[in-house]
Parts: structure tokens; sequence; C-alpha cells
């Protein structure tokens, strides 16, 4: 399976929010939306950072309270790890594993077409290894 199967199954929907939108905002968008991170998009769609639920707690830490009126591109990820559509799951959940984030943004062409977590990639792991399962059971069943 390839990211391009994730994002045909679940949508290529890729919540983005402004460079100079505040903390509060960014906050409030990931609660109403129910995601944990945020493409952050200058005023042309380009990509220039992500800011995730991890970033903010991390920056509150360090900031307290006043983190809230800081603007997204004072906290936001510069440094984007992203996939394109033909990568390969188990190649994008190695990456994710061992470089320690939960989002890839998906580029084709340069272009941001979409958004996989890795809760994303283990879902499609474990659907693809119980099609196996049952394939091999089936295999065993018919042979005895």
């Amino acid at each position: 399976m390839k990211i391009a199967d994730i994002l045909d199954a679940k949508g290529r929907t890729v919540h983005t929010i402004l460079p100079w939108a505040t903390v509060a905002d960014a906050v409030a968008r990931l609660e109403r939306l129910g995601v944990g991170a945020l493409v952050v998009c200058d005023g042309d769609h380009r990509m220039v950072g992500i800011v995730s639920e991890r970033d903010l707690i991390r920056e509150l830490a360090h900031r307290g309270p006043d983190l809230l009126d800081l603007r997204v591109d004072e906290v936001m990820t510069t440094k984007v790890a992203t996939s394109r559509l033909e990568e390969p799951i188990a190649s994008a959940m190695a990456r994710m594993t061992r470089d320690r984030y939960r989002h890839l943004p998906v580029l084709d062409g340069g272009r941001l077409v979409g958004m996989v977590s890795i809760g994303d990639l283990v879902k499609a792991r474990l659907r693809d290894m119980e099609l196996e399962t049952g394939v091999l059971r089936d295999m065993f069943i018919a042979a005895h």
C-alpha cells in the first residue's frame, strides 16, 4: 500500500492556518476540527511550517500562558518532513517512528495534496495484515 491509498480512503482535506494567526486561534482550530496538527501556509498557499499539539505543549512549558498571544510562526516547526503519494506506507511509518513525528503533509509535484497521521498509517497497516491473515487462513483450510 502507498500513501495515495490512504488519502483515497480518508480524503485529501488539509487543515491549514496562516502564520500570522495567534496561537490561541491555532488551539481553537485544532480543538474544533479534532486534529493534532495544522499546516502553516502563507498568503499564496505555500507551506511554510506545521504546528502540532506537541509544538504547543513544548512552548507552553517554556513560555507559560503568554504563549496564546504569540503568532503561529513564532512556535511552528519550519523543517517539515513530507511524504509523496507513491511512498510505501511501511517507509513512511519507519521515518515517522525514527524521527518521532506524528503528521506528514503529502506533496505531489510540490503541491500540498493531503496529510496523514501515524494513526492513519497504523490503521491501514492493520487492515492490510488482517487481509493477509484471512487469505493465509483460507489457503490453509482449503489445503486440508
